[in-house]
């Protein structure tokens, strides 16, 4: 079965009803768009790349050999679709984007809350959340990123294929840039942990998930892996680039990068109980040194559950002294406020 006819029936089989809300890849309207494109230009490649080829006589731009072939040429726009596929395509990656992070957040807020609040959400969702809902629930969110990134992927390798450019190829580096690309997403690595959280609490979660989602956190350096398909597999690295150790209470910047909170906090210049969200506008990432990373940093839960329940004495170890390293600083911070107060 060819990948549009599975995408199709994917939107409008079973999970029909659970998709309605979701924003999802337009595959076939795009697929469309590029059919268009490559009528017009008389059903080869796009006609404007083939006449900037023409102008060049031949000759790749930056390699100054000559190849008769039009895989070569890089074509900068095409009027015949560009207007309508970037747009429409940007829109979607944003809207997929947040509507999975919203969904993924909202089911894992009732499986991480404790006490009054746990009680709470299990009563309010107690004939709609139970456990059997919540293991559809994450097989559904999974099969929906999965599905969506590879539609991404699919309709841009066919763009560059009809215009004999890169600009696809490009158009999904600026996604990953701007932090839209699904499979890259912290959130799916936090499903990935509340599945294998859950491996050993249900059996059939077990059985669903098991084959999707693993960790090693035995070796040098800890790694989560996803298998996507036969094809896309998919690895996480669960150390902190800060102390090159596996991540304690480990939050994820905007930009994906995963670190432990002391080590994140202190690379930003605040103090651990003041918490990410107080980091100055101009701190950059320690490893991609992008700015304004941190307001909307997401605490990985999940992961972190994971971790406290496989490696027990590593994380007593590192919540000892996370600790210590917070009292020491508020300790440190009262006092001077306590100075600045008497003048001293």
């Amino acid at each position: 079965m060819k990948f549009g006819e599975a995408f199709a029936e994917y939107l409008h089989g079973d999970k029909e009803l659970f998709l309605e809300k979701f924003s999802h890849v337009e595959y076939k309207k795009l697929k469309k768009v590029l059919k268009r494109c490559r009528t017009a230009n008389g059903g080869g490649s796009c006609r404007l790349g083939s006449r900037e080829m023409a102008e060049r006589g031949g000759e790749c731009e930056g390699e100054g050999e000559s190849s008769s072939s039009p895989q070569c040429c890089e074509c900068d726009s095409c009027p015949f679709c560009d207007e309508k596929f970037f747009s429409e395509l940007m829109k979607e990656a944003s809207e997929i984007a947040g509507c999975f992070s919203s969904r993924v957040r909202r089911l894992l807020h009732l499986h991480i809350s404790t006490g009054m609040q746990s009680c709470v959400l299990q009563l309010f969702h107690c004939f709609r959340h139970n456990q059997q809902l919540k293991i559809q629930q994450v097989q559904m969110l999974v099969e929906y990123a999965t599905m969506n990134a590879i539609a991404m992927r699919k309709i841009l390798k066919k763009y560059d294929k009809v215009h004999s450019s890169v600009n696809g190829k490009n158009f999904q580096l600026r996604m990953r840039a701007d932090h839209m690309e699904l499979l890259q997403s912290p959130w799916l690595i936090e499903l990935g942990a509340f599945c294998i959280n859950f491996n050993g609490n249900s059996e059939e979660v077990s059985n669903r998930f098991s084959h999707q989602f693993s960790c090693d956190l035995s070796s040098d350096q800890a790694t989560m892996r996803f298998i996507v398909s036969d094809s896309v597999k998919l690895e996480y690295t669960l150390t902190c680039a800060i102390c090159l150790e596996t991540v304690f209470n480990p939050y994820a910047l905007s930009c994906g990068h995963l670190f432990c909170k002391m080590c994140i906090c202190s690379a930003a210049s605040v103090m651990i109980f003041e918490g990410l969200k107080a980091a100055p506008a101009v701190s950059k990432c320690p490893v991609c040194r992008e700015v304004g990373v941190y307001a909307n940093s997401v605490h990985m839960a999940e992961l972190d559950l994971l971790l406290k329940n496989r490696c027990k004495e590593y994380w007593k170890e590192r919540c000892i002294a996370e600790r210590a390293e917070m009292v020491k600083q508020s300790k440190e911070y009262w006092d001077s406020q306590t100075k600045s107060v008497l003048g001293i």
